[in-house]
């Protein structure tokens, strides 16, 4: 058996969320933030996606692209346990890990023919910022896939949301469209969890705009919605 693997990217991501901070931290949770899944050139062959308009979830294999490491650390600090507890790196979703490999469940909401670049997957409910590179993607199969009786270990749920508010006006600085992917991700409280300082402004960069806002107590205020430079 060979001792090593080579994989490629078959495609990439384009996302709204250009860094780490602010990517939701699991996939599924904001339903409404949409992604386009891009082929690599030579994978843009139409008959590679035969047949897959017939499922409505997708598993991703992606690559952790801006967590990657040389050094094996058999335990990591997971943030829902605040940053203080140390917990094995299998028992964690963790980006540092010794493959930098993720797995992420989205729904297929469309396939768009794009002359140049072939057919694009448009997604719903991903958790990878834009160029994430994608190592393959298979069919979610609910009556294989779905276990009601799984057990969650330390994070049994996703966790309290946050209630958003905006300003007047600040909220139309976004296209329609993007609005409630932006409430989405800003309801499930981007700070490291180990943060709660309520007069920290935080800048999320999400579609083209830095978004800054403050958190205090169980609410999120947006400050303001600027261009970015």
């Amino acid at each position: 058996m060979s001792e090593g693997f080579a994989i490629r990217p078959i495609a990439r991501m384009e996302s709204d969320l250009p860094e780490k901070f602010g990517v939701p931290r699991q996939a599924g949770i904001v339903e409404a933030l949409e992604g386009r899944i891009v082929f690599e050139p030579e994978f843009r062959n139409p008959d590679a996606l035969r047949g897959i308009e017939g499922f409505s979830h997708l598993w991703l294999i992606w690559q952790f692209s801006k967590a990657l490491r040389e050094d094996f650390s058999p335990t990591v600090r997971p943030p829902r346990l605040g940053g203080n507890e140390r917990m094995g790196v299998f028992a964690t979703r963790s980006p540092f890990r010794p493959n930098s490999l993720g797995l992420s469940c989205v729904r297929l909401l469309r396939v768009e023919r794009d002359g140049e670049r072939g057919p694009v997957l448009i997604v719903g409910g991903a958790d990878l910022l834009d160029g994430t590179p994608i190592f393959d993607i298979k069919p979610y199969l609910p009556y294989a896939d779905c276990r009601p009786e799984a057990l969650s270990g330390f994070a049994p749920d996703p966790g309290a949301t946050l209630r958003v508010e905006f300003p007047p006006g600040t909220e139309e600085r976004l296209p329609p469209e993007k609005r409630a992917a932006l409430r989405g991700v800003l309801e499930n409280d981007p700070r490291p969890r180990y943060q709660d300082d309520p007069e920290r402004v935080y800048g999320l960069d999400f579609a083209g705009r830095n978004v800054k806002f403050r958190v205090e107590g169980d609410t999120l205020t947006v400050i303001a919605v600027e261009e970015e430079k």
